[in-house]
């Protein structure tokens, strides 16, 4: 059976909540393969709930999000897309007991990010070292369970790399995971892949972004290392805009759209697209475990 697989999607959050079932049933019906990932208690727990709903094809991820993580130095603004509260802190236990369920495939997403940060350098620092704590509890829970880790990073590359190359040290093994949405410098995509880590592709791809070359860095990344997503609700390929589903006067990506990263990769890395479907599937079984 020829599977795609969306490795990152939030049919979680509340904005799937009247279309859910039938969008879950139109890409099972297609032979696309979803795993829903929670930003926080919220939409983790409801991750889980809808993947033991079904018996093969849909998965979840569990973990808080460092934007869903309430530090006290950052007045934040909830996504009206996706559900749940902030969170002042992290409920290890909850989150453990989540993660007993068959159907949990990984911790995340959860990482850094420095994209809305406080004013003042010392409150920016603090903001940062907050944020990092939480990245290693979760990081604690991951191994606890033996789960693959599931990265979010935006304007923290180096700090995330950092990170995670004294965890390594500390622990003296690899990490097993994908860092997620990769928008970063072809440097960076480098050292990632040298701790073993994956690479996530989405809809930012077909994006302009000044520094990145998404060309460059899809071409240097082994195929055997990519896993394709769509990070729906977010980030629809241009091409699938016309067949979006619309919420709220909004238009939504979904899981069935990931055959159209597959198909920018394949052309951009000169392969086929049967073999970037092949290839990522393989990829994303193998992190995951997918049973």
């Amino acid at each position: 059976m020829d599977i795609l697989i969306d490795s990152h999607a939030h049919l979680n959050f509340d904005v799937f909540n009247q279309d859910r079932e039938k969008i879950i049933n139109e890409c099972l019906n297609n032979n696309v393969w979803v795993i829903n990932i929670g930003t926080n208690y919220f939409t983790s727990k409801k991750a889980v709930e809808i993947a033991e709903n079904y018996q093969k094809g849909v998965w979840a991820a569990i973990g808080l999000h460092p934007m869903g993580f309430d530090t006290g130095l950052l007045k934040l603004k909830k996504d009206s897309f996706e559900g749940g509260g902030f969170e002042k802190e992290f409920a290890l236990q909850k989150y453990k007991r989540l993660a007993e369920s068959d159907k949990v495939v990984a911790i995340g997403e959860i990482g850094l990010d420095y994209y809305w940060r406080p004013k003042g350098a010392k409150k920016r620092e603090l903001f940062k070292e907050k944020q990092k704590e939480l990245l290693l509890k979760q990081l604690d829970l991951a191994d606890d369970v033996g789960l693959a880790v599931i990265f979010h990073c935006r304007l923290a590359h180096n700090d995330l790399i950092e990170v995670l190359k004294e965890r390594k040290k500390m622990k003296q093994e690899e990490i097993k995971g994908v860092v997620h949405s990769f928008v970063g410098s072809i440097e960076q995509a480098r050292k990632y892949l040298k701790m073993g880590l994956y690479l996530g592709f989405n809809g930012m791809i077909f994006k302009t972004i000044e520094g990145i070359s998404f060309e460059e860095i899809i071409k240097y990344t082994p195929i055997e290392r990519i896993l394709i997503e769509t990070d729906s609700p977010y980030l629809i390929p241009p091409e699938a805009r016309d067949k979006a589903i619309e919420v709220g006067g909004l238009k939504v990506n979904q899981p069935l759209f990931v055959k159209y990263v597959a198909k920018e990769i394949a052309r951009i890395k000169k392969i086929s697209y049967e073999k970037v479907r092949e290839k990522t599937m393989e990829s994303a079984e193998q992190l995951f475990n997918l049973k």
